[in-house]
């Protein structure tokens, strides 16, 4: 005789029932849109033609996504969303915040820069075996890292944009890209197989994924639980990431062999999730681990800055001094990070979207200044400035900006970040931060001087007298990235204040968690 069946009479107790706002919907919409057009973009890799036609519009699209997603966190405050309805933290939360969606449009208008730039950048072999595809897939896995809410899918989003990173590395099929495919495939494998021993430690410890969720209890095991090596893995598996000394010696080792689109888009991105990882877990979620690690922070991100300076110092390969500078730029970063403080985190996240648009335009102004001048070395370059000032104008103005002179964008952030350093008497820091510029000024200085105001031999004039006329689209995409940086440089107080607010939404992440599990707040 069969039993009455016994039914889940409250579906209220594991599902979310309420029926989500419209706007919700931009909180994962990103990150389907991304793989969506990408699967198109596969199965049409054969239509070489139509490849910019329907990835760069897509690209202007997710653009209007994330600029969105980032208007509707400052109005509405931090934004949650579990998927297959289940209550977190057994459902898989994408939880924005101020930081995430900052860093998400950056990123999405980084990545629709590259896009215009790519299509005369990659060639019709390029096309066909997947650079569109590839720049929508590697959009997936930073978005997916910027909006997840749960540790082990960072873990996933990360392994999504390192593949298709390393796609992209390999266009081409030259040794010296296949040479450098392999060494930053490995020493990334080491950083992720870091991360995801790190990430099993945090569940046995936690019994939990969730963000929000190890926020609450991570006051609990404090004092009971071994976190200051659980939080010692994360900083080790992520600095390798970010490419801060010491496990930094595989970006300059890489960044220089592939094309120059994809060089750009990593410099300004791949390290960039890195750091946004640090600042996640060991600024909001471990805050009393990294202050007994701020000291050796700090002094990671002192070596790390001045020693990738003088790195970009010492080349004589233009792309290979912009991997050094990329380095150096992350030491800036991770010196807010040890440092804690709200001014801190916030100049750190400033300087983080900075970086982010300077070094991506960066490496397509040397790009087009090569197609002029037909060599990436100082020793053979030369007279850039007489065959386009225009060029010569916009690389000037990078390189003032990289530098942290006003009025660009890499001004404010080194303001924030000296201020505070002194605030806490970190004096050396400060000094840093100073001696930083200062060597970053000489090393731009140099490379302006020997390739673009130095006259070009005879030899070469005469060998490139036919490439004067400069790419529509690649300039396009420059002076696009310039604007943005001369306009946060010029009026920075937007900027600002969203830093502060995600600075803020870092130290107390009561927010964070009432978006995840109202009526909960970390003690």
């Amino acid at each position: 005789m069969a039993g009455k069946s016994v039914g889940l009479e409250d579906l209220s107790v594991a599902f979310v029932m309420e029926p989500l706002a419209a706007a919700d919907w931009l909180i994962p919409g990103p990150v389907v849109f991304c793989l969506l057009v990408g699967s198109v973009l596969l199965m049409l890799r054969k239509r070489t033609d139509l490849q910019p036609l329907i990835a760069i519009p897509a690209l202007v699209v997710l653009c209007a996504m994330t600029l969105g997603l980032l208007a509707h966190v400052v109005v509405n405050g931090t934004v949650s969303m579990t998927m297959g309805r289940w209550l977190p933290p057994f459902g898989i939360s994408f939880t924005v915040d101020a930081m995430g969606a900052f860093f998400a449009a950056t990123s999405s208008l980084v990545a629709l820069a590259a896009g215009i730039y790519g299509r005369g950048d990659v060639d019709h072999s390029g096309r066909r075996y997947g650079f569109y595809p590839f720049l929508l897939l590697i959009m997936a896995g930073v978005l997916g890292a910027f909006m997840t809410g749960d540790i082990f899918n960072l873990y996933v989003w990360f392994e999504v944009l390192l593949i298709s990173s390393f796609g992209l590395l390999v266009l081409g099929n030259e040794r010296a890209q296949l040479d450098g495919g392999v060494k930053y495939a490995f020493l990334n494998l080491i950083a992720t197989t870091l991360f995801l021993i790190a990430t099993g430690y945090l569940y046995g410890l936690f019994g939990t994924l969730n963000m929000a969720d190890i926020a609450i209890k991570a006051t609990e095991l404090r004092g009971t639980a071994p976190l200051m090596t659980l939080v010692t893995l994360f900083l080790l598996a992520f600095a390798m990431k970010a490419a801060a000394f010491p496990v930094n010696f595989w970006l300059p080792a890489s960044y220089h062999t592939p094309k120059l689109v994809v060089s750009a888009l990593f410099a300004g991105l791949l390290t960039k999730v890195g750091i946004y990882a640090l600042l996640r877990i060991l600024g909001m979620l471990f805050p009393v681990e990294r202050e007994e690690l701020s000291f050796i922070i700090a002094i990671v991100a002192a070596l790390t800055m001045v020693l990738g300076v003088m790195g970009a110092l010492a080349q004589n390969d233009i792309r290979r001094a912009m991997g050094f500078l990329v380095i150096s730029g992350i030491g800036v970063m991770m010196a807010g990070l040890a440092l804690g403080s709200p001014a801190g985190l916030s100049g750190a996240i400033f300087y983080a979207a900075h970086s982010m648009v300077v070094m991506t335009a960066l490496y397509f102004a040397i790009g087009i200044a090569a197609q002029l001048g037909g060599s990436f070395m100082l020793s053979s370059a030369g007279g850039l400035y007489a065959r386009s000032a225009v060029l010569a104008f916009l690389t000037l103005m990078l390189f003032l900006s990289v530098s942290g002179l006003p009025p660009f964008s890499g001004f404010w952030p080194k303001v924030v970040l000296v201020k505070a350093s002194l605030d806490v008497g970190a004096w050396w820091l400060a000094a840093a931060i100073l001696v930083t510029g200062l060597l970053t000024t000489i090393a731009v200085g140099r490379i302006w001087a020997l390739a673009y105001w130095r006259p070009a031999n005879a030899g070469a004039l005469e060998q490139h007298a036919a490439a004067q006329s400069l790419p529509a689209g690649a300039m396009a995409a420059l002076a696009g990235l310039v604007v943005l940086s001369v306009g946060a440089g010029l009026w920075p107080e937007p900027v600002l204040v969203l830093a502060q607010d995600a600075a803020l939404g870092l130290i107390d992440p009561s927010a964070y968690v009432l978006s995840v599990f109202p009526g909960e707040v970390p003690q």
